[in-house]
């Protein structure tokens, strides 16, 4: 509404009765976020470009030996001829477990039972935090597939790590894309596109 501003209670408040450095602070504010969006956008256009001049690029070069790749695979590095730049895409794969980690967490229960009777309950809690869940109720995937690699030779617990492995799910991929300079120690940096980085 014209003559009129709303403040953050969402009140309509007429435009004279607010101070001129509030007013001055809000149009500081306004024309930087206009300027953060713009180039954001910007962003996001050449994230679009560099995802799909590799991914042209890495299945222009396979075709040269007669194979056909089809979407994302893998991480790929790109160097220039130089040797100065460097692109690299690397696919991250998001995973989550299905309801077969339950029965792998009863396997695991029943071997901490019979290994922890009349002992201190360490092993116990160490293993229990790997099947904790976080604020928002997902499982730690890391202290999941950290519990694969204790050599264990009961037949249980083998049996709970074949149950993990198999309740292993890709919930999704994403592609993240760095671009690298030589400096001047001969090492590649990473030429940051982050604001803070700057």
């Amino acid at each position: 509404m014209d003559g009129y501003m709303e403040n953050a209670q969402g009140h309509l408040v007429p435009v004279e009765q607010i101070k001129p450095v509030d007013l001055a602070r809000h149009e500081l504010v306004m024309e930087k976020v206009d300027k953060a969006k713009a180039m954001q956008d910007e962003l996001a256009a050449l994230k679009g470009e560099i995802m799909n001049d590799v991914e042209t690029f890495v299945s222009l070069s396979a075709e040269q030996y007669g194979v056909k790749i089809g979407g994302q695979k893998g991480n790929v590095s790109l160097v220039s001829y130089d040797g100065q730049y460097q692109i690299k895409r690397q696919i991250s794969e998001h995973l989550d477990f299905d309801e077969r980690l339950q029965a792998a967490k009863s396997l695991v229960d029943e071997c901490l039972k019979d290994w922890t009777e009349g002992s201190p309950g360490e092993l116990r809690a160490v293993v229990n935090d790997a099947f904790q869940v976080d604020k928002e109720g997902k499982i730690n995937v890391g202290r999941i597939l950290g519990l694969r690699r204790l050599q264990i030779m009961d037949e249980r617990w083998k049996r709970a790590m074949e149950a993990i492995s198999d309740s292993i799910r890709v919930t999704g991929t994403k592609a993240y894309f760095r671009i690298y300079e030589r400096n001047a120690n001969g090492k590649m940096a990473a030429i940051p596109l982050d604001i803070a980085a700057l």
